[in-house]
């Protein structure tokens, strides 16, 4: 009687000691409603066992970036996937990952490769207006950045605050874009306006909320991600997407804030590591990724996708080594004038 605990014991003890490791591991901060399935896909086409760990909605990116530098000394994790290219740089600079020039990358424009292959970016969201057409004439469609400070949108018109997330790198690329003066001008006016009532723009939470907010009416418009615009789309809710910046001879263009793929420096299993970066960089998962309803931009613009995602417009030239470099200045900078 007494050692039948024992002997249950010792097998349980035997099935995990037998249980099968898999075969890589990958940290992945896309939205997992959109990326389990595909990783899923992965296992299939190559036989290959993934355990793939997911930021919670709440620590988005943060989460899994502050995982990887603590476990730095004795890493557990093959390849990062993440889909806010800002904090990959950091990383990259950081010496956390290893160089992997995939074949798969060839094709990849070069505004969107590390240049000492230490990273790639693929399937990108980009920064665009997201305007209520009940509430917005045709002709007073808005088309810029700047359309944000104009007065006749005073209120009525919103961000999400600069802090974190893409709206954190959209306001790093703007100090790179325009410079130091002409960036803190347009930044220092949002944030300035603030006790006015109504402020000049809503600073918001989230792109989220921003989106919500212009698909209830309750702003006309404002700036958010396509991801996010395009969950109000498929609600069918009255909203026109509007990619900034595109008028005039040389125009600024819009942000395309790509996913990236990186191995880590001492990744345990690097083959089927590498195996995963060239899926991940291939034209068919871009392709996915766009049919998706995240809606992600392919990089290539000759990738198959559906008619509402975009194609064909004028980028916003950005060094993504320079806004991974400075983006922890910029942001507590921004958290004073924005929160002080």
């Amino acid at each position: 009687m007494t050692c039948r605990p024992t002997i249950a014991l010792c097998a349980l003890s035997l099935l995990a000691a037998c249980a099968k490791e898999p075969d890589l591991i990958v940290y992945v901060s896309h939205d997992q409603i959109f990326s389990q399935e595909l990783i899923q896909e992965f296992e299939k086409e190559t036989g290959l066992t993934v355990r793939a760990e997911y930021d919670t909605e709440a620590s988005k990116t943060v989460g899994l970036v502050r995982r990887l530098r603590e476990e730095s000394s004795n890493p557990r994790c093959d390849v990062f996937w993440n889909n806010e290219v800002a904090h990959t740089v950091s990383l990259a600079e950081e010496g956390m990952f290893q160089p992997y020039d995939s074949p798969h990358a060839a094709d990849i424009p070069a505004l969107f490769r590390d240049p000492d292959h230490r990273w790639t970016g693929f399937a990108a969201r980009a920064r665009c207006l997201i305007v209520n057409t009940d509430l917005v004439s045709e002709a007073d469609m808005p088309s810029s950045m700047w359309d944000l400070l104009d007065p006749k949108w005073k209120g009525k018109c919103g961000i999400a605050r600069p802090l974190t997330g893409t709206t954190l790198t959209h306001a790093t690329a703007l100090y790179d874009i325009l410079g130091e003066a002409e960036a803190e001008r347009f930044w220092s006016t949002i944030a300035g306006a603030q006790s006015e009532d109504p402020p000049q723009v809503n600073v918001v939470g989230s792109n989220g909320q921003l989106m919500r907010l212009v698909a209830t009416g309750q702003l006309h418009w404002g700036f958010t991600d396509t991801d996010d615009f395009n969950v109000a789309r498929d609600k069918e809710d009255p909203v026109r997407r509007i990619l900034p910046d595109q008028d005039g001879d040389d125009p600024m263009g819009t942000l395309l804030i790509p996913n990236t793929v990186a191995i880590l420096k001492d990744a345990p299993h690097l083959s089927a590591a590498k195996r995963f970066v060239d899926w991940a960089l291939s034209r068919e998962l871009e392709q996915r990724m766009a049919e998706s309803r995240s809606a992600q931009i392919p990089v290539r613009d000759d990738v198959p996708r559906p008619a509402h995602v975009a194609r064909g417009f004028e980028t916003m030239q950005v060094s993504y080594v320079s806004i991974g470099r400075q983006i922890e200045k910029r942001a507590e900078h921004l958290r004073v004038l924005f929160l002080e």
